[in-house]
């Protein structure tokens, strides 16, 4: 379907397009997307998209939830669960922008491209046989075939754009210093997986992956989150999510563990839909530090005296 001439053409597009710091995990250092391309009223009716200067990540400002208090019940702490793509890394926009060009290319929409919204609403954490269907509703074949081809041609970009989550490796050391288990959890396929974490440096770091594939049912089901805890003999009653997906928000809450969303793409309002236990910004967030530090009091408080 797609050509390595094609996916060569569109990545050395992608990198003239953003400068080398795009994924930085800070909005203020580059421009919105949407700035890039405007939908017009035909695709936005078509679709039913509504603001055009609506951004797709929204800085994290306070929750009604109080957030000290958030995630001392889960002492002693035993484990935490990570999704990937956008929890890890800054990865949506390399997401969207291989589906946008890569759909234009066949003429998806009639040529008119994709915008933001369209891809946080129908894309943005769900699982490529979900998309396939979406998008090919009439020829899945086709559709599974298009998305490994998008997922080539993310990986390409990704190999030279991807950098963490501000904050992640701060967060990498707390939960090794306390000597917890870990579990990246996601729907990405497997060399996509393999490859993000690697690139990351935390491959020595995860004790196990999860994956949608390897599961009956992939996120928003909460069967990867429940076989994560299966896997590492851990209790959901001691154990927390970072996510930053409305379908990985849902898996963890119907999984039955409080979540950590992170509004590294998706506005704040979408995500509070879910229900997450409190959004942060990133890894850096103060709420999310005030909570752990509450966590630790707590699980100090607890211990027998020596």
């Amino acid at each position: 379907m797609v050509s390595d001439s094609m996916l060569d053409s569109l990545s050395r597009s992608f990198a003239s397009y953003v400068n080398h710091s795009f994924i930085s995990g800070s909005l203020r250092q580059y421009p919105s997307l949407e700035q890039y391309y405007i939908p017009s009223k035909q695709e936005r009716k078509r679709f039913g998209f509504c603001t055009a200067n609506h951004r797709m990540t929204v800085s994290s400002t306070d929750n009604s939830v109080d957030t000290k208090s958030a995630l001392s019940g889960l002492a002693p702490l035993e484990a935490v669960l990570f999704d990937v793509d956008g929890t890890l890394c800054d990865s949506d926009p390399l997401h969207y922008y291989a589906f946008r060009e890569m759909l234009q290319e066949i003429n998806f929409n009639d040529g008119v491209p994709i915008t933001e919204e369209f891809f946080i609403q129908n894309i943005a954490g769900k699982h490529n046989e979900d998309i396939a269907v979406l998008l090919f509703p009439n020829d899945i074949p086709r559709g599974l075939k298009f998305t490994e081809d998008k997922e080539a041609m993310f990986r390409r970009l990704a190999s030279e754009q991807l950098k963490a989550i501000n904050g992640l490796y701060k967060l990498k050391k707390w939960i090794e210093d306390r000597g917890l288990k870990r579990a990246a959890v996601t729907n990405a396929p497997r060399p996509n997986a393999e490859l993000m974490i690697s690139l990351l440096g935390l491959s020595e770091f995860f004790h196990a992956v999860i994956l949608g594939d390897d599961c009956e049912h992939a996120k928003p089901h909460p069967e990867p989150y429940l076989k994560a805890l299966e896997v590492l003999k851990v209790s959901k009653e001691h154990t927390f999510i970072c996510e930053d997906s409305v379908s990985g928000i849902k898996a963890g809450v119907a999984a039955g563990m409080p979540v950590v969303g992170l509004t590294t793409r998706n506005p704040e309002h979408v995500l509070m839909e879910a229900k997450p236990t409190f959004l942060i910004k990133d890894y850096d967030d103060p709420k999310l530090w005030v909570a752990l530090e509450e966590l630790d009091k707590k699980e100090a408080a607890e211990k027998p005296a020596a």
